[in-house]
């Protein structure tokens, strides 16, 4: 394991520990805002700290960020998508109550690609498909509109919110909204048994660092 990722492993126990404490928030907000910063562009957080997302997707051309290498089930531009959607719902619907970006901005039309759900359950079809339409520029542009709203909502976290439940109207709105497909409700069912806490341990976080992890392999494989 490089450097950066024993580093990142190392903060990201730092964290688990800090948001089990409501009275060191504001410490726990100052070791998420480092882990999600290096899970999103450095463009992103403008925090000068190495960019997870950067090294997956520098040098590529657009077609080899599009392909789905032999062996693999994910292009490098759907894991984005993916990582991006799920850090979309989690953040703004479930823990800040508010609409999704998607539904903001035009986003959907914008990035070329009918599908608005998390992309679990999503066929290889689908997959391969979205891969090759989404535009690229935008992708990256909304990428960077979620991680600047995360950041926001989660610097303003107040101590009393930290070790509450997922508030079940919200999870319930997922399916009616298109946020979670039918057959993915067991990830309803997942979030529904987190805190706030559980949340940013995982989908802003932990979650993000696994797929461009996947992402390096793509990379890898694209030789």
């Amino acid at each position: 394991m490089d450097a950066n990722r024993k580093s990142w492993n190392e903060r990201q126990q730092a964290l688990r520990q800090a948001l089990a404490q409501p009275g060191e928030l504001p410490q726990a907000i100052a070791l998420f805002q480092t882990q999600h910063a290096m899970v999103h562009a450095a463009a992103m957080s403008q925090s000068g700290l190495w960019s997870f997302e950067d090294e997956a997707w520098a040098g590529l051309s657009a077609g080899e960020l599009r392909t789905i290498p032999p062996g693999q089930e994910h292009s490098i531009a759907w894991l984005v998508w993916h990582i991006t959607r799920i850090e979309d719902i989690t953040l703004n619907i479930l823990v800040a109550g508010r609409p999704q970006l998607l539904r903001r901005g035009a986003w959907q039309s914008r990035l070329k690609t009918s599908i608005s759900d998390t992309g679990n359950a999503t066929s290889p079809q689908d997959i391969a498909q979205l891969s090759a339409a989404i535009d690229l520029d935008e992708l990256k542009a909304y990428r960077l509109a979620v991680g600047r709203s995360t950041r926001e909502i989660v610097q303003n976290l107040r101590p009393r919110e930290i070790k509450n439940r997922v508030d079940p109207i919200r999870l319930a709105g997922l399916t009616a909204e298109g946020a979670v497909v039918p057959a993915a409700q067991e990830i309803i069912e997942y979030w529904g048994g987190l805190t706030i806490a559980g949340l940013l341990l995982m989908p802003p976080t932990r979650h993000s660092y696994i797929h461009l992890n996947e992402a390096l392999r793509v990379r890898q494989k694209l030789g």
